[in-house]
Protein backbone atom coordinates (compact mmCIF):
# COMPACT_ATOMS: atom_id res chain seq x y z
CA UNK A 1 0.00 0.00 0.00
CA UNK A 2 1.71 3.24 -0.88
CA UNK A 3 1.30 5.67 2.02
CA UNK A 4 1.02 9.73 1.35
CA UNK A 5 4.31 12.37 2.08
CA UNK A 6 1.02 14.00 4.26
CA UNK A 7 0.28 10.28 5.99
CA UNK A 8 4.06 10.15 6.73
CA UNK A 9 4.26 13.52 8.34
CA UNK A 10 0.71 12.59 10.55
CA UNK A 11 2.35 9.51 11.91
CA UNK A 12 5.77 11.20 12.37
CA UNK A 13 4.24 14.09 14.50
CA UNK A 14 2.31 11.29 16.59
CA UNK A 15 5.50 9.55 17.44
CA UNK A 16 7.49 12.87 18.22
CA UNK A 17 4.55 14.14 20.38
CA UNK A 18 4.47 10.37 21.90
CA UNK A 19 8.16 10.63 22.76
CA UNK A 20 7.76 14.22 24.53
CA UNK A 21 4.35 13.94 26.57
CA UNK A 22 3.21 10.32 26.23
CA UNK A 23 -0.36 10.88 25.00
CA UNK A 24 -1.22 12.29 21.73
CA UNK A 25 -4.67 13.63 21.37
CA UNK A 26 -5.63 15.56 18.11
CA UNK A 27 -5.36 19.00 19.35
CA UNK A 28 -1.87 18.19 20.09
CA UNK A 29 -1.52 17.52 16.83
CA UNK A 30 -3.53 20.10 14.91
CA UNK A 31 -1.02 22.63 17.53
CA UNK A 32 1.97 20.85 16.73
CA UNK A 33 1.31 21.19 12.85
CA UNK A 34 -0.47 24.37 13.12
CA UNK A 35 -3.72 22.77 10.89
CA UNK A 36 -7.19 23.22 11.26
CA UNK A 37 -8.79 20.46 13.88
CA UNK A 38 -11.08 19.45 11.05
CA UNK A 39 -8.33 18.46 8.83
CA UNK A 40 -6.59 16.58 11.66
CA UNK A 41 -9.70 14.34 12.03
CA UNK A 42 -10.27 13.99 8.43
CA UNK A 43 -6.66 13.19 8.64
CA UNK A 44 -7.37 10.55 11.77
CA UNK A 45 -10.21 8.78 10.63
CA UNK A 46 -8.26 8.05 7.06
CA UNK A 47 -5.08 6.58 9.40
CA UNK A 48 -7.23 4.83 11.33
CA UNK A 49 -9.25 3.04 8.70
CA UNK A 50 -6.00 2.02 6.89
CA UNK A 51 -4.83 0.23 10.10
CA UNK A 52 -1.66 2.71 11.18
CA UNK A 53 -3.35 4.45 14.93
CA UNK A 54 -6.11 3.02 17.19
CA UNK A 55 -8.13 5.96 19.09
CA UNK A 56 -9.50 5.08 22.39
CA UNK A 57 -12.65 6.30 23.10
CA UNK A 58 -11.30 9.69 25.39
CA UNK A 59 -9.45 10.77 21.98
CA UNK A 60 -6.20 9.13 23.08
CA UNK A 61 -4.03 8.15 19.78
CA UNK A 62 -1.59 5.31 19.44
CA UNK A 63 0.03 4.17 16.78
CA UNK A 64 -0.02 0.19 16.07
CA UNK A 65 2.76 -1.56 14.24
CA UNK A 66 2.67 -0.29 10.94
CA UNK A 67 1.97 3.00 11.67
CA UNK A 68 5.19 3.52 14.02
CA UNK A 69 7.49 1.30 11.43
CA UNK A 70 6.32 4.05 9.09
CA UNK A 71 6.82 7.07 12.00
CA UNK A 72 10.21 5.23 13.02
CA UNK A 73 11.68 5.92 8.94
CA UNK A 74 10.57 9.25 8.85
CA UNK A 75 11.87 10.62 12.28
CA UNK A 76 15.32 8.93 11.65
CA UNK A 77 15.64 10.21 8.53
CA UNK A 78 14.70 13.76 9.66
CA UNK A 79 16.95 13.22 13.01
CA UNK A 80 19.88 12.68 10.75
CA UNK A 81 19.41 14.65 8.02
CA UNK A 82 18.49 17.86 10.38
CA UNK A 83 21.92 16.89 11.95
CA UNK A 84 23.89 16.73 8.81
CA UNK A 85 22.61 20.10 7.15
CA UNK A 86 23.44 21.78 11.09
CA UNK A 87 26.89 19.87 10.87
CA UNK A 88 27.27 21.69 7.30
CA UNK A 89 26.57 25.07 8.63
CA UNK A 90 22.92 25.54 7.67
CA UNK A 91 20.65 27.26 10.84
CA UNK A 92 18.64 25.19 12.96
CA UNK A 93 15.18 26.11 11.91
CA UNK A 94 16.74 26.30 8.27
CA UNK A 95 17.60 22.35 8.66
CA UNK A 96 14.67 21.35 10.27
CA UNK A 97 12.28 22.49 7.45
CA UNK A 98 14.64 21.45 5.14
CA UNK A 99 14.96 17.86 6.66
CA UNK A 100 11.40 17.63 6.34
CA UNK A 101 11.12 18.21 2.88
CA UNK A 102 13.85 15.88 1.94
CA UNK A 103 12.89 13.10 4.50
CA UNK A 104 10.30 11.64 2.04
CA UNK A 105 12.00 11.49 -1.33
CA UNK A 106 15.55 9.97 -0.54
CA UNK A 107 16.02 6.33 -1.71
CA UNK A 108 16.92 3.75 0.64
CA UNK A 109 20.65 3.54 -1.09
CA UNK A 110 21.01 7.26 -0.71
CA UNK A 111 19.94 7.61 2.83
CA UNK A 112 22.20 4.60 3.71
CA UNK A 113 24.77 6.70 2.31
CA UNK A 114 24.07 9.85 3.89
CA UNK A 115 23.54 7.67 7.38
CA UNK A 116 26.94 6.03 6.90
CA UNK A 117 28.65 9.51 6.56
CA UNK A 118 26.43 10.85 9.55
CA UNK A 119 28.05 7.82 11.64
CA UNK A 120 31.68 8.74 10.79
CA UNK A 121 31.57 12.10 11.27
CA UNK A 122 29.68 11.95 14.63
CA UNK A 123 32.91 9.34 15.58
CA UNK A 124 35.29 11.83 14.68
CA UNK A 125 34.33 14.32 17.12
Amino acid sequence: MQIYESAEDYLETILMIQERKGVVHSVDIAAEKEYSKASVSIAMKKLRENGYINMDPSGVITLLPPGRKIAERIYERHRILSSLFIHLGVSPKTAQEDACKVEHDLSVETFSKIKKFADQLENKK
